[in-house]
């Protein structure tokens, strides 16, 4: 039995936490409205973000900065090239009991928390990066057998740097589709800088003027759940979808430039992800709008370009776009 819709005495409420989240986000981190925004979306999503841009443009400060506004455990990993599996997972470790017996223990590692901050996931070698696919995607990690359930709810908020940076490696594709989001940090205006300069010294936040209490964040979980997406939205986020695939589109730039489209996680991603933005836009009801807001985010990083693309110049966005504009509403 469906849930029935959000009403717009329950809506107001919910419409009014998201606005105070969003604008304490912007007090503490001047100058990135857009990019708090999806964050948010992904957090409602209850899915994983990847976060990229240069080194100082704020990714982590932003990651820490939600954690303590939604009153998350929170643990950061930082990816270096002789990070280990084990070190993000934990392990196995002999342990003494107290009548003297010796066994074998499981130790959580650093994976074990609500949010998980992934910082520079690329610095590792694909090998360790890829340590975190089932947790990522069965909220479990299973070492020799036996399997350990990670905390609800749990996040991986990862950044990256550009792969042309020194020092990185390419995130594997299977972690990539992972991600529901993939959000592209880049940085602010003078008027901005000038602002962070002469009331930010050395870069600290100011503290925080909200915290979520654990019952609110549920209220804004369940709330996602009561989202309605009508068959009409379904079948265009469908179209969309398989138009993103060369083999069956009729979208110039994907069949000159797409070598492989989004898998089905993908059209899963873009739904969950418009629920996100209709809820924080203070409506009941997935539209087309919502799906067009998310659809960049969502469908970045599930196109495997060719090589003509590098070639051209074109990116990820552009095909975006270019779904956005040709495919029926």
């Amino acid at each position: 039995m469906e849930e029935p819709l959000l009403t717009p005495e329950e809506m107001a409420p919910l419409q009014e936490l998201l606005n105070k989240i969003l604008s304490e986000t912007g007090r503490m981190l001047l100058g990135q409205e857009a990019l708090h925004r999806m964050l948010l979306v992904g957090i409602l999503s209850r899915g994983h973000v990847l976060l990229e841009g240069l080194p100082g443009v704020g990714k982590t400060a932003l990651v820490k900065v939600l954690g303590h506004l939604l009153s998350l455990d929170f643990k950061r990993i930082q990816f270096t090239p002789d990070l280990l599996p084990g070190d993000i997972l934990g392990g196995n470790i002999l342990q003494t009991t107290a009548t003297g017996e010796k066994r074998m223990e499981f130790q959580p590692g650093a994976i074990f928390a609500n949010i998980v901050l992934a910082d520079e996931i690329n610095r590792a070698s694909p090998k360790t990066q890829s340590a975190m696919l089932e947790a990522m995607q069965e909220r479990s990690v299973t070492l020799q057998g036996e399997t350990h359930r990670l905390p609800e709810p749990f996040f991986v908020l990862a950044s990256q740097n550009p792969i042309e940076q020194e020092g990185t490696y390419p995130i594997p594709e299977a972690q990539l589709d992972r991600f529901l989001l993939k959000l592209q940090v880049k940085g602010v205006d003078a008027k901005t800088l000038a602002r962070i300069v002469s009331e930010r010294r050395r870069g600290e936040t100011p503290p925080p003027a909200l915290q979520l209490s654990r019952q609110e964040l549920e209220r804004l979980f369940q709330a996602m759940e009561r989202m309605f997406l009508s068959q009409a939205v379904a079948g265009y986020i469908g179209r969309l979808v398989e138009a993103a695939h060369p083999d069956s589109s009729s979208v110039a730039l994907v069949r000159q430039y797409v070598h492989y489209g989004p898998s089905p996680r993908g059209a899963i991603a873009l739904a969950e992800a418009a629920r996100g933005e209709a809820l924080i836009q203070g409506r009941p009801t997935v539209g087309f709008e919502d799906v067009a807001a998310v659809a960049e985010a969502v469908l970045n990083h599930r196109l495997i370009l060719n090589y003509q693309a590098r070639l051209d110049g074109v990116s990820p966005e552009q095909i975006v776009q270019a779904l956005l504009a040709e495919v029926e509403r």
